[in-house]
């Protein structure tokens, strides 16, 4: 038998540790590629909403229709919001820090989103797993995750 060992408070043999232990993936911020992670450009916002609820697992938390018609959606704290403001969404994006980036490239094929150029980047020194995400809006993701060394 396993030895048994504290987790979240309480104690659970070591042998069912790898499955009790499981690490929700999670969205930690957001920076964006232009000027405002919050005012993306988009053409139609119920299109938007309903697209990054529904792959993204994100919920709306804010709708404004002035000064700009905007709506702002959130996942683990993280927030990314879409106006129609004229801007080119193919020159847009975020770059989406994460925890556990395989779980979040597992969690977003399983719900439909195309992922492309899964990789190791590497910027400032760091090792980051990363990988691309572009919407049918046109705007694109660099998720990414530091790759702690070994």
């Amino acid at each position: 038998m396993g030895k048994s060992v504290p987790l979240n408070n309480k104690f659970c043999d070591s042998n069912q540790a790898s499955t009790t232990m499981s690490i929700e993936p999670a969205f930690k911020s957001a920076s964006p590629f232009q000027n405002d992670v919050l005012a993306l450009p988009v053409t139609d916002l119920d299109v938007a909403s309903n697209w990054y609820a529904k792959h993204f697992s994100m919920t709306e938390v804010e709708r404004h229709q002035a000064p700009v018609p905007m709506v702002v959606l959130e996942r683990d704290g993280t927030r990314l919001g879409f106006a129609v403001n004229g801007g080119d969404p193919s020159q847009d994006g975020a770059a989406i820090l994460v925890k556990n980036i395989q779980q979040v490239k597992d969690e977003l094929k399983s719900n439909g989103v195309s992922i492309t150029n899964w990789r190791v980047d590497k910027r400032d020194g760091q090792n980051l797993q990363v990988f691309f995400v572009v919407a049918p809006d046109g705007l694109c993701y660099y998720f990414h995750e530091p790759i702690d060394p070994a």
